[in-house]
């Protein structure tokens, strides 16, 4: 009987000398109490030993898997096959049934051959010679580490750590350059200030100035391979008229020195940039395709690492870098904000204002999606991400062209999803309801149609028309009963004068509901009573108002007795 070992260092395969041994299980461990006892019972046949930790990694996530790997197919080959009729015993029962598929050996696994492998494992240092100690333990913890990671999905292709290190750097490079740009610029502008409005890209400005050196070279200076030629007729023209100082030659040499710096630092920027592009590729494909890379990469900083990502649903991840906005809005119980980083990616920018914020929670959304996908999935493609960047960019393209059919009908009409704006109603100020007392015009209005109803039907019975005896009224007619009749003949003829003239007075001051009064005569004081008595009392302001309407013939009447009682007298 044959038996093969995996070990970290390598393959091994020992032949049992004595069988008999293995039959007694529970005593076998006696027989590997010292070295000399084991080789009795075993006896090392052939050692493959791995080239490196890659190799042995290779060969035991194989054995893990429970696959036959390339090595230990080429030792099988080269030691068993030349053994055929023996058994080979193995400790993994699956591996036994994929040996005995490919190379058609017959294997053995049983609880005899369990605590066989645990007596080998026990002296294996005297079983394999020509096998340092110290040796075995190094490649025994490089394998352990290895596979560790590899269990755990933990490869070191997978940090993260790097990207949030190269984008942190990147975002500090380009303050650095926006700070050495514009100190170049005023600081060459002192000699050539027109260089500045006609070169407007910095890495071409400070090429231009590191090249030129004192704007009097311009002229014998070749820029065709930094600028164009139109840019360039005119650099060389505003440099005969320009309006600088002078400066000595080391400040030009200090500028340059600057110009130098700005130089090296733009093109490890472009060389950082291509790396943090590489690593987003390799770590977080689909992310990288939905929101692009620095958007992508500013996630995984934000948040500590991908997998701090992949917990955050896709609400937080739609305002992720907004939260002092949020936490503002809800203090102040305004709208929270609609988007954060993911602002910058280009799905968003492309939209229109309108469509921003639900383009910003689509997006979030698949981007949640994709972020999970590549944490925390096995395959490294970019498929799901493309679908759902397709998905999104269709439905960008529908709300953009109003593509939104109606649910219900032929589906021909174009739905309306216009954003919802609030239509207040501004109403303008009524000053008639001020006073109870109508205005002029509706009274003459109501008048006009009164005549017409008047000439229509000579006798119109309305409750508009009625007078009302009021009790200042009443005490007036009174004392005008107790007067003599001379004195009656006498106030109906200046009655008969006054009454065309009094309406137009009144106008102006009688209600609606009223005609202008006029002194009722004797004879139809009767009838006037018993309509009045007929009719409901009316409110007491309508009364309050309409006294001072009954104050002026009473005071009139008072002058005309003055008058009568002087001329008596006189008489």
């Amino acid at each position: 009987m044959l038996v093969l070992f995996e070990t970290a260092a390598g393959y091994a395969i020992f032949k049992v000398l004595d069988e008999s041994k293995l039959q007694q299980v529970d005593s076998l461990y006696k027989e590997f109490e010292t070295p000399e006892k084991a080789n009795k019972i075993l006896k090392l046949k052939h050692f493959e030993k791995f080239q490196d930790t890659t190799e042995a990694l290779a060969a035991a996530t194989a054995l893990v898997e429970g696959k036959l790997g390339k090595s230990l197919k080429k030792v099988l080959k080269k030691v068993v096959a030349k053994e055929a009729h023996e058994q080979l015993a193995i400790s993994d029962a699956k591996l036994g049934g994929v040996i005995k598929e490919k190379l058609d050996l017959s294997c053995v696994h049983s609880p005899a051959v369990a605590e066989l492998m645990r007596c080998i494992r026990s002296q294996m240092e005297a079983l394999i010679s020509g096998l340092p100690p110290r040796e075995i333990s190094a490649m025994s913890l490089g394998l352990a580490h290895s596979l560790s990671r590899y269990k755990l999905k933990f490869s070191p292709d997978k940090v993260d750590t790097m990207i949030v290190q190269a984008i942190s750097l990147l975002d500090d490079l380009d303050k650095e350059l926006n700070n050495y740009n514009m100190r170049c610029r005023e600081w060459y502008g002192w000699h050539f200030p027109e260089l500045g409005k006609v070169v407007t890209d910095n890495l071409a400005y400070c090429k231009t100035v590191r090249k030129v050196g004192d704007r009097t070279n311009v002229a014998t200076t070749d820029l065709s391979e930094i600028l164009p030629e139109e840019i360039e007729a005119e650099v060389k023209l505003a440099a005969e008229i320009s309006m600088g100082t002078e400066v000595s030659e080391q400040d030009i040499g200090n500028i340059r020195h600057l110009c130098d710096q700005v130089i090296e630092i733009s093109e490890y920027r472009a060389q950082l940039y291509d790396y943090l592009k590489n690593r987003m590729m390799a770590i977080a494909p689909n992310l990288t395709v939905m929101v692009g890379e620095l958007v992508g990469a500013r996630l995984i900083s934000h948040a500590g690492s991908l997998l701090n990502l992949a917990k955050h649903p896709a609400s937080t991840v739609q305002i992720l870098g907004a939260e002092k906005a949020l936490f503002r809005a809800l203090k102040t119980r305004k709208d929270t904000p609609k988007y954060g980083l993911i602002y910058h990616a280009s799905l968003v920018g492309q939209t229109t204002a309108k469509n921003k914020g639900k383009i910003s929670r689509m997006l979030a959304a698949k981007t949640a999606l994709a972020i999970r996908y590549d944490a925390l999935g096995e395959d490294t493609n970019a498929e799901m991400g493309a679908e759902n960047r397709a998905k999104l960019e269709a439905r960008l393209r529908q709300l953009e062209d109003r593509g939104i059919r109606r649910i219900s009908g032929t589906g021909k009409a174009m739905a309306k999803a216009d954003k919802y704006q609030h239509k207040s109603e501004v109403k303008i100020y009524d000053p008639s309801g001020d006073s109870t007392i109508p205005s002029t015009s509706k009274k003459r209005k109501f008048e006009e149609v009164e005549g017409e109803k008047s000439e229509q039907d000579p006798v119109p019975v309305t409750k508009f028309k009625k007078p009302k005896k009021e009790p200042v009224a009443e005490e007036q007619e009174a004392e005008t009963a107790a007067e003599s009749p001379k004195k009656k003949k006498k106030k109906k003829e200046k009655k008969a004068e006054e009454e065309p003239e009094e309406p137009k007075e009144e106008d102006e001051e009688i209600p609606i509901s009223e005609e202008p009064k006029k002194e009722p005569s004797p004879k139809k004081k009767k009838k006037k009573k018993e309509k009045k008595a007929e009719e409901e009392p009316e409110e007491p302001k309508e009364e309050d108002e309409e006294i001072p309407i009954s104050e002026e013939p009473t005071e009139k009447k008072k002058k005309k007795k003055k008058k009568k009682v002087k001329e008596e007298e006189d008489e």
